[in-house]
């Protein structure tokens, strides 16, 4: 029987320069779950995530399971099925919305495979396949999020960690993302959502931490941070 794969985080610091982004955090975040990070702009979830998934140096521990991943580059991580959809979406706008997916099974080297892995692409995500030849700078915005996240997918992620996958976005196109983010949590795959709409992040999750200028100040089951007093004040109102 394979091992559930869980993501736990231990005293996670990043610096830049002598200013203290991320003071010590500690949380972690499962397979077959949504777990949703939220805060203000400026409280250092993007560093968060960048840290995680080796962009960015840090101290403290990162553990895949019981193996200490702190040490390990991007490419590396990605190797241990963690994958990241960057804010901002990161899409190559020069570049097809096929080439886009290929680039994101850049670690696999089986035509076949990666012909594969870009039909369930097309599958999960059909407006995508009918523009499959499009230069995706030409996109609609929701399309290139789908795009961004299809991508991310290519690498077979066991842990996908999302960075503000609704910004921008009109609330159909949001309520249809958030829609195949609960088929890949029922396909075992654990998400982690940094997002500002606190609001629709903790009715997703099953567990959610708020982060306040670099620290941890608050935890525990998304359905209970929705009605804390406390999230409801400083992020609900």
């Amino acid at each position: 029987m394979i091992k559930p794969v869980k993501i736990s985080v231990k005293n996670l610091g990043v610096n830049y320069g002598m200013i203290k982004a991320i003071k010590g955090i500690s949380f972690e975040f499962n397979a077959g779950e949504i777990t949703a990070l939220i805060g203000s702009n400026g409280a250092g979830k993007t560093t968060t995530l960048k840290a995680l998934s080796g962009l960015l140096g840090h101290t403290g521990e990162v553990f895949y399971n019981d193996l200490n991943i702190s040490s390990l580059s991007a490419p590396e991580r990605l190797q241990h099925k963690m994958a990241l959809c960057p804010e901002g979406r990161g899409i190559f706008p020069n570049l097809t919305v096929t080439e886009n997916l290929m680039l994101g099974a850049y670690l696999e080297k089986s035509k076949s495979k990666i012909a594969e892995l870009i039909d369930q692409q097309f599958s999960m995500f059909s407006r995508l396949g009918e523009r499959r030849a499009q230069v995706a700078g030409t996109l609609s915005g929701g399309e290139q999020q789908m795009l961004a996240i299809a991508r991310a997918l290519m690498s077979e992620p066991l842990m996908l960690m999302l960075d503000e996958p609704s910004l921008g976005l009109a609330p159909v196109i949001i309520e249809q993302i958030f829609q195949k983010f609960e088929e890949l949590k029922n396909r075992g795959i654990g998400l982690l959502i940094v997002e500002q709409n606190a609001h629709l992040a903790l009715e997703v999750a099953a567990r959610a931490y708020v982060l306040e200028t670099g620290t941890i100040t608050l935890n525990g089951k998304g359905s209970d941070l929705l009605s804390d007093p406390r999230v409801v004040e400083a992020y609900l109102t």
